[in-house]
């Protein structure tokens, strides 16, 4: 049996502690505040004292802390190495997420990786509680009193940037992520977060045009990455661009996922800037209250809001958000079936269907607006497979060494091209002017194709279109916050036109 002193696997365990943090990325200061020390130790020697007062064994709770810490650390930098972006104190949410949704979240930190250790952590349990001497656990108060001085001490008033890495860097991920949880329990006023939609609603005309929007997973224009993708394989999406009422270059709140903070700036059009610790997850807590919206705006305005998303409706708590934020319905996996999956997800052209029934309904007497979250291109991509025969009708070269990933994005990205197609014949067989509105929500995950080709800056794509108003457009860069509300500046001059025909019985 072994015995081993509280003491030493205090002092042990700490220093510990500062040398896996030396494997974060980015790595961290060690000269930060005394308060960021103060922070790092209390946490420390509480989750040490916490764990003892359970166990009453010193080894087995110190190595389950440092245990803990060390995983952490390593989907930090899995996060880090996909995202550009470390672990934050929303993340602790993932955790169960990816219990729920495994194939989301652990192919990133890898299957391998995931096995080992938690191989590791049983093998452990059943030596650290079979060979370990037990102590009195009253021993637990000192290091649990210890830390919550050391607590008390570093929780100083200090404003996070919410710039992630910044914070990283000059504090420590323990005090980052102290001081991230204490901030997301401020309250929010929410009238300052300054949404566009929170002005009284104005008048709505006689006439008012159906709304399309799409939020296309991880689709930008990928032909500006590699010129070696042939340029049909966005054929309808180029034909709309070439009518439009307005496209471009989109800048969006995320990079490679995190696709809700997209979403929330398009539906709300507040800036991520304005939401402090918030726009790391705005669904989690400030969104499921309510908050104005384009679809509580159109809605007000005499419209039927309809969302779908082809996933799970408790992901994200898209089905209580969603419903608070002015969608009258949410449409999610449970309406659609199995063949319709294009990969491992509900395919494009499936949602596509599923918009011109909404659109084509018998008996419809209000205008729509739809609002569609496509799911197909959502990685891993790594772990679909291509034939070889498939890529001369993507690529008009051969494929360059750590480019394999690029083929299975393609294959999507003509399927969300296949999608558009298939909206503007619907659209186009409406019988009053409809908009379509289409954007990316992020540039996909591909880092080793970023390796070998070079990264995108992170911005997506955008374009506005209409039935029956086809102009065509000089491209124009747009911060997604803005995009709802040039399309309602679009759909406003569209009412205003169908009203003055109305009142001059031009045909």
């Amino acid at each position: 049996m072994i015995e081993v002193s509280l003491l030493t696997v205090a002092l042990a365990g700490l220093a510990l502690t500062v040398l896996v943090e030396r494997f974060l990325l980015p790595r961290p200061a060690l000269r930060r505040p005394l308060s960021c020390w103060a922070l790092h130790a209390g946490l420390w020697c509480v989750g040490l004292g916490l764990l003892y007062a359970l166990t009453g064994r010193a080894l087995f709770s110190g190595v389950n802390v440092l245990l803990v810490w060390l995983l952490i650390v390593l989907v930090s930098n899995s996060k880090y190495h996909s995202l550009r972006e470390p672990f934050v104190c929303a993340d602790f949410e993932y955790f169960s997420d990816a219990v729920k949704f495994p194939r989301l979240y652990l192919p990133f930190f890898g299957y391998g990786k995931a096995a080992g250790l938690a191989l590791a952590f049983v093998i452990y349990l059943w030596a650290g509680l079979s060979f370990e001497v037990p102590g009195s656990r009253w021993a637990a108060l000192l290091p649990a009193l210890l830390g919550l001085a050391l607590l008390r001490l570093g929780h100083r008033r200090e404003v996070p940037s919410f710039d992630a890495e910044a914070d990283v860097r000059r504090w420590g991920l323990a005090a980052s992520l102290w001081r991230y949880f204490w901030a997301a329990r401020k309250p929010v006023d929410r009238a300052a977060l300054g949404s566009p939609f929170a002005a009284p609603v104005p008048a709505a005309a006689a006439a008012l045009p159906d709304i399309v929007s799409i939020q296309s997973e991880s689709f930008f224009d990928v032909r500006s990455l590699w010129p070696g993708v042939r340029s049909e394989v966005l054929g309808e999406y180029d034909q709309l661009l070439g009518q439009s009422l307005a496209h471009g270059k989109l800048q969006v709140a995320a990079w490679g996922a995190n696709t809700v903070r997209t979403e929330f700036a398009y539906l709300t059009g507040i800036d991520a800037e304005r939401l402090g610790v918030h726009r790391f997850n705005p669904y989690r807590v400030l969104a499921r209250q309510g908050l104005p919206s384009i679809a509580a705006r159109l809605k007000a305005q005499g419209y039927r809001t309809v969302c779908i998303h082809p996933y799970a409706g408790s992901f994200y708590g898209r089905d209580k958000v969603l419903p608070a934020l002015g969608f009258d319905e949410f449409i999610d996996v449970s309406s659609f079936f199995e063949a319709q999956k294009a990969g491992p997800f509900i395919g494009d052209c499936a949602v596509a269907e599923k918009i011109r029934g909404l659109l084509n309904a018998q008996g419809r007497q209000q205008p729509l607006f739809i609002h569609a979250i496509t799911m197909e291109n959502h990685g891993p991509l790594h772990l679909e497979s291509v034939n070889d025969s498939e890529l001369p009708a993507w690529f008009d070269r051969p494929l360059q060494p750590g480019m394999q990933d690029l083929a299975p994005y393609l294959r999507h990205i003509v399927n969300a091209d296949r999608m558009l197609g298939m909206l503007r014949e619907t659209l186009q067989a409406q019988t009053s002017e409809a908009l379509l509105c289409f954007f990316g929500d992020h540039v996909p995950i591909l880092p080793q194709v970023y390796q070998a080709v070079g990264a995108p800056a992170g911005d997506t794509d955008y374009l506005i279109w209409s039935n029956r108003r086809q102009p065509g457009s000089q491209a124009q860069a747009l911060r997604v916050e803005a995009l709802a509300s040039t399309l309602l500046d679009q759909a406003s001059a569209a009412h205003g036109a169908a009203s003055q025909t109305h009142v001059t019985g031009v045909v």
